[in-house]
């Protein structure tokens, strides 16, 4: 006698066993299974990492609050700004924890951003969609759907120097950050 599958449990059970078959073989479901090796778990994540370049931004004490500096980063065709926030922030550099960098393409249509110095946002002409670079460049409102890419930037204090040194995020029309 043959018994029916409906199409709902077949696809349940096919899932799950894909699912399974996968975190057994992957690096990082082979070091859970065998005891959470933070080595091999370590490892296994550090194998997606770009080759970001270091690029120069700019010295944290020429920078005035609230004003933005642009630049390009991790290349020539991605324009970026970074802000003196004037306070401590998430993700900030400099003597006062107080310098964020974000990518300058709005994440909905790769509009470039405007900033707002009297609300402290970054703002799309486009399409109107914000984003707070207080909160590590949330979007706040309007079409995007993707918080802003921010730029990781680095902070020397023996020459106050501060320099971009990865993405997190994907910036606007790439497939990846560094081409």
């Amino acid at each position: 006698m043959t018994e029916k599958v409906s199409r709902r449990i077949f696809l349940k059970v096919a899932g799950t066993s894909v699912a399974g078959v996968g975190a057994a073989v992957s690096p990082v479901g082979s070091a859970m299974a065998a005891g959470g090796d933070q080595a091999a778990i370590q490892a296994a994540a550090g194998m997606a990492v770009l080759p970001y370049p270091k690029t120069a931004v700019g010295k944290a004490k020429a920078m005035q609050a609230n004003t933005p500096v642009s630049f390009s980063y991790p290349d020539a065709d991605s324009p970026c700004v970074a802000i003196k926030m004037g306070q401590r922030v998430a993700g900030g550099v400099g003597p006062d924890g107080d310098i964020v960098a974000y990518s300058n393409l709005c994440t909905h249509m790769g509009c470039p951003l405007m900033y707002d110095p009297a609300t402290q946002r970054f703002k799309c002409p486009c399409h109107y969609s914000m984003f707070d670079p207080e909160k590590s460049g949330q979007m706040i409102c309007g079409q995007a759907t993707e918080d802003l890419p921010q730029i990781q930037l680095e902070y020397d204090p023996a020459s106050d120097s501060v320099r971009a040194v990865a993405v997190t995020g994907l910036i606007y029309g790439r497939q990846a950050n560094v081409l």
